[in-house]
């Protein structure tokens, strides 16, 4: 699988990212270990958690996805295969959130610990914390890189103009500095990234790994009404795309598909990595034929026919 850079960094990451927000929620612990020993095995060994995950289930309390992870390391013995990225921020309950130094210190030795591994490669800002200094927080960070339990730093959730202020902070205090943008960006969530954090994505040279890449499932064609999405643990987000826009796009990804002999959700991963700055769409999967696609998509070249007919039919102001 061909690497991409990851903005400057100097770190070559592969084309797509894969997605451990459904480890231990969607995925129990032995189907991940075998999605991962499949995912290495075909060259997607970069991985993107966050500690959060999987809070949101009922019963959990997050830290669910990386101790799974970790589990798998310890087992694989793999660690040093990985590109490891997860991230800082989310509300873990009991005050445990944000981005303040002292949190954040603890917060690593957490993950860590989880994962069963004494460093991070890309430890992210998981979102803005308006509250703390950027100061504060990229200072606590580029301790974490100093003592080696971290190499990169990145941001998730950000506007473009905090990006850019932390970014020039970075560089006139001589700061670690943000190496990576974690926005939400796919064929139906483009506004924001186009319009706000493009520019300065480029002008800093930031790799951008998109979250939410297939637009929680909707964009691989399997939510088709309001019965298809009830049906499904991740209906509940697909919910505001079951409109005339978002099956306008659906139409057009399956128009796309059949014309490059593939499917929707390939062609959907393919769109992204043809977008400027995007790096690697961060996507995940719950079976071997998901993660066949994601494994596949890099190789999927859309004619520039396809692109504009995709561009057009989900511009912002569409339907």
């Amino acid at each position: 699988m061909e690497k991409r850079k990851l903005g400057n960094s100097g770190m070559e990451v592969p084309p797509i990212c894969l997605g451990g927000n459904v480890y231990g929620w969607t995925l129990n612990e032995a189907d991940t270990f075998r999605q991962l020993d499949s995912a290495l095995a075909a060259g997607l060994n970069f991985i993107d958690t966050a500690d959060v995950y999987s809070r949101w289930a009922a019963g959990h309390m997050g830290g669910e996805s990386e101790t799974i992870l970790g589990n798998w390391f310890a087992k694989s013995g793999k660690r040093k295969e990985i590109i490891l990225a997860t991230k800082v921020g989310m509300d873990m309950g009991d005050g445990k959130q944000g981005l303040k130094a002292d949190y954040i210190r603890r917060a690593v030795e957490d993950s860590l610990r989880r994962l069963q591994t004494d460093y991070i490669d890309l430890y992210q800002a998981h979102k803005d914390d308006s509250s703390t200094p950027l100061e504060e927080t990229l200072g606590a960070f580029t301790k974490l890189i100093e003592e080696g339990k971290v190499r990169h730093i990145g941001a998730s959730n950000y506007t473009g103009s905090r990006l850019a202020e932390a970014l020039e902070i970075s560089q006139k205090n001589g700061l670690a500095k943000y190496v990576s943008l974690q926005p939400h960006y796919n064929l139906m969530e483009r506004k924001e990234f186009e319009s706000d954090l493009l520019t300065a994505v480029e002008k800093y040279n930031i790799g951008v790994i998109p979250y939410f890449a297939l637009a929680a499932g909707f964009l691989t064609g399997k939510y088709r009404s309001k019965q298809d999405a009830e049906k499904a643990a991740r209906g509940g987000m697909v919910g505001k795309y079951l409109n005339e826009r978002g099956f306008a796009v659906v139409e057009a990804l399956d128009a796309v598909a059949k014309e490059h002999q593939s499917n929707p959700a390939r062609v959907a991963l393919a769109w992204l990595l043809a977008q400027p700055g995007v790096t690697a769409p961060i996507a995940s999967a719950t079976s071997e034929k998901q993660l066949e696609d994601l494994i596949a998509a890099p190789e999927l070249k859309l004619s520039p026919e396809a692109i504009k007919k995709l561009n057009d039919v989900s511009a912002p102001d569409a339907a």
